[in-house]
């Protein structure tokens, strides 16, 4: 513990420094780390391709380890349009003159030191850091052991950044990709303000059960897409495909369709276009009778105890047929986790109706929950998709990681 600790107050006095770092600096940072990233791009797909050489292509964590010259500019891009964005700081939330003449203000400030514990994504490495420093955090970083040569790679890159810049290196931090340093950091009180999982439920449990630190949950994505009577079959077919085929290791990615008994006819339609990426699909016996003999039956099961409510991370999904709206609503809320959920409908009662009564993060109408990502929102990138009700929900970018403080000016008042 003791190395741990002259990590964790490492962290502790870069904070102090970044509070008297302005944003124009920052600025010129974080788009120095995007140019460093596509400079130096060769030898982080080295290290990537060492990581990627230790796991199974097979493995629904490997399309979120991979890296490549198209992510790298996506990451850079993304770290530029956090750069550009205005400063989350020094707002003022709220602000009065009370009767006495007190002047009273409530505005945003950075948390200080924020924890993540991540799995195999090291673009995860760079959202976070362009987040918590532009909104002027230090960042402790706790990556998975897939993903250690990249993270190693990435953080050194980083670091050297703000070495150049004469910036206190320690504003980004690797902790060892073991769990020892899981329980470190969330055991950290006296140093670390904030841990934030991303990952699978079992992290996110493990984090819950164990940190003492306060935490922002990240929760797992059991997505549902409910394909109404009054749906317009085009829009759903384009909806299933995206949600379920764009990356389906990711958390926003569709795990159940729901559809309305009299659309059956039209499920053959809707999963066709998935036998490109050779979706295996587990389902009642409704839809087994309407997509058998169409839907390859090495790649058709029925669906079993744990198949609703499972994130599959993978290219499976379950099917559901429904007899109403009121069934689709019973179903996400006893097995939708809070993250996403989409209906397809023409029906605008309907539509409003769903919005009302689904408790999610992100609730959509006639498009695919693939959308549920901080770029996408513009907030330039996320640190996470929040499924908890205190403080920050849905994608957390810049304003969703400061915390406020009350300024009171006075004149010398007195309480009586």
């Amino acid at each position: 513990m003791d190395d741990f600790k002259n990590i964790f107050t490492r962290a502790k006095a870069a904070a102090q420094d970044l509070l008297a770092l302005g944003d124009e600096r920052r600025v010129q940072i974080l788009n120095a780390v995007a140019g460093a990233t596509l400079a130096h791009q060769e030898e982080l797909l080295r290290a990537n391709a060492e990581d990627l050489s230790r796991m199974d292509p097979q493995n629904p964590l490997y399309d979120r380890l991979a890296l490549s010259p198209e992510r790298l500019e996506g990451i850079a891009a993304d770290m530029r349009q956090v750069a550009a964005l205005p400063t989350p700081l020094d707002r003022i939330l709220e602000e009065r003159t009370m009767p006495n003449g007190l002047r009273v203000r409530k505005i945003s400030v950075p948390f200080g030191v924020v924890g993540v514990v991540y799995e195999a994504r090291p673009n995860v490495t760079f959202d976070v850091f362009s987040l918590c420093f532009k909104s002027g955090s230090v960042c402790l970083l706790k990556g998975g052991r897939d993903a250690d040569r990249s993270n190693q790679y990435a953080v050194s890159l980083i670091r050297g950044v703000l070495e150049r810049f004469d910036v206190n290196p320690d504003a980004v931090i690797l902790l060892p990709a073991t769990r020892e340093a899981v329980h470190a950091l969330l055991t950290a009180s006296e140093w670390v303000d904030l841990v934030i999982p991303r990952g699978g439920r079992g992290l996110i449990d493990f984090v819950r059960e164990h940190a003492k630190v306060p935490t922002i949950e990240t929760g797992a994505g059991v997505v549902n897409t409910y394909f109404d009577k009054n749906a317009d079959l085009e829009i759903g077919k384009a909806i299933v495909y995206n949600a379920k085929t764009r990356r389906p290791g990711v958390c926003n990615a569709l795990d159940c369709l729901l559809i309305h008994q009299d659309r059956l006819k039209d499920l053959q339609a809707l999963c066709l276009p998935l036998l490109d990426h050779r979706v295996e699909l587990f389902v009642d016996e409704a839809a087994l009778a309407a997509l058998d003999g169409a839907y390859p039956a090495d790649l058709l099961h029925p669906a079993g105890p744990n198949t609703f409510g499972t994130e599959f991370l993978s290219f499976k999904m379950g099917i559901r047929t429904v007899a109403s709206l009121d069934e689709a609503l019973a179903h996400i809320h006893e097995y939708g986790s809070g993250h996403s959920e989409s209906i397809v409908t023409e029906d605008p009662a309907v539509a409003d109706r769903f919005r009302r009564q689904v408790d999610a993060a992100c609730v959509y109408v006639n498009a695919p929950t693939s959308f549920t990502d901080g770029a996408q929102f513009g907030l330039g990138a996320e640190i996470g998709i929040s499924t908890q009700k205190l403080g920050a929900r849905g994608p957390m970018g810049l304003r969703e990681i400061t915390t406020y403080k009350w300024l009171i000016d006075g004149r010398g008042q007195m309480r009586p």
